[in-house]
C-alpha cells in the first residue's frame, strides 16, 4: 500500500511517478516526491506507475533521497556501527549506506576511535530533517512495562557486558538483562537475539532469557533444536545422556539438564533412538 507521506529514516512504499535525467521521482499519497537516483534503478523490475519500497534519508546537501539499499538500523533502532572518520565536530560511522551516519560530538559519551565499533541509536533532528547517531541512549528507554508478561518474545540487541551477564535493548525500547549463568551459547556485543521476558522489575527494566520460560516451553524448544541438528547431520549424532555438558552447550546451545529432558521426550514420542554412542533419527 502506498505510503501516505514520505518519512525520513523509514521504509516508504512509494509510486514511481516520473522519469528524469537523474533517476525516478517517487511519490506518496499526499503528493510529495523524492528522487531515486539512477544507480538504484532496475528498469525491468520498476515499471512506471508501480510501487516500490525504499529507504529515505538525506544526501550530502541535506536533500531527501531514496535508496533501495537498507541501512543496518533505521530511525529509532539500535546498531553496532564502525567509525570510519573523525572530525573535531563529530564522528562518521558506516551504517550500510553511501553517506555515512554522523554522530555529533555532543552525542558521544567517550572519544570515538576510527575502526572501533559502538552501540548507537539512529535519531532524527526535527529541525533539519537530518538523521544522526547517538551513544546517549538511556533517555530513550521505555520504563512503562504495563501489559508485558513472562514469556513475551522480543528481538534484542546486546549492548554491554556486565559482571552479571549482558545488557540488551529489547524491541528497540526496553532495557533488559541476560544473566551469564543462563547463557549456553556464544554471545557478543552487537549480536541480535530472540529473548523472552522472565520478569518485569520495579525500576522499569526487564529480566530476560534466551530460552522460553517454564519447563515445558524449554523442553519443546530443545526438542526442535535436537531434531533440526539431527536432520542437518544426516540423521545421527554422537551424543548421549552422558555427553559432556560443555560439548552439549557448544553444539545445541542448551544446558545438559534441558538436553536430557528433551531426549527423554523425543524417545517417548518415537522420534529418536538412543544407544551407548549416538542419537539416531527415526525415519
Amino acid at each position: 500500500m502506498q505510503s501516505d507521506s514520505i518519512k525520513i529514516g523509514e521504509i516508504n512504499t512509494l509510486k514511481i511517478e516520473r522519469d528524469s535525467d537523474y533517476g525516478f521521482y517517487l511519490g506518496s499519497l499526499d503528493g510529495d516526491e523524492v528522487l531515486l537516483p539512477n544507480i538504484y534503478i532496475i528498469e525491468d523490475e520498476m515499471p512506471m506507475g508501480g510501487l516500490i519500497d525504499v529507504f529515505v534519508y538525506t544526501d550530502s546537501e541535506d536533500r531527501p533521497v531514496a535508496t533501495t539499499k537498507m541501512p543496518y538500523a533505521k530511525l529509532g533502532e539500535y546498531g553496532y556501527f564502525t567509525v570510519v572518520d573523525y572530525k573535531s565536530y563529530g564522528a562518521f560511522v558506516n551504517w550500510g549506506l553511501p553517506k555515512d551516519l554522523f554522530v555529533p560530538l555532543s552525542q558521544q559519551k567517550e572519544y570515538f576511535n576510527i575502526g572501533k565499533k559502538y552501540i548507537l541509536r539512529v535519531c532524527l533532528d526535527e529541525q533539519t530533517g537530518r538523521l544522526y547517531g547517538t551513544q546517549k541512549i538511556g533517555k530513550y528507554f521505555n520504563r512503562n512495562l504495563k501489559g508485558l508478561h513472562p514469556n513475551k518474545e522480543f528481538e534484542a540487541i546486546v549492548i554491554a557486558k556486565t559482571p552479571l551477564g549482558y545488557k540488551v535493548v529489547a524491541d528497540n525500547q526496553y532495557e533488559g538483562m541476560l544473566f551469564g549463568n543462563e547463557i549456553f551459547e556464544d554471545i557478543r556485543i552487537g549480536d541480535k537475539k530472540r529473548v523472552y521476558i522472565k520478569s518485569t522489575r520495579s525500576d522499569g527494566k526487564l529480566d530476560l532469557s534466551l530460552q522460553p520460560i517454564g519447563k515445558k516451553a524449554k523442553t519443546d524448544e530443545a526438542q526442535e533444536i535436537i531434531l533440526h541438528h539431527l536432520k542437518e547431520a544426516g540423521g545421527r549424532v554422537e551424543f548421549t545422556y552422558k555427553s559432556d555438558a560443555e560439548a552439549i552447550k557448544n553444539s545445541f546451545k542448551m544446558s545438559k539438564k534441558n538436553f536430557k529432558r528433551a531426549l527423554t521426550a523425543l524417545i517417548s514420542k518415537g522420534k529418536i533412538e538412543l544407544d551407548d554412542n549416538e542419537i539416531r533419527l527415526v525415519q
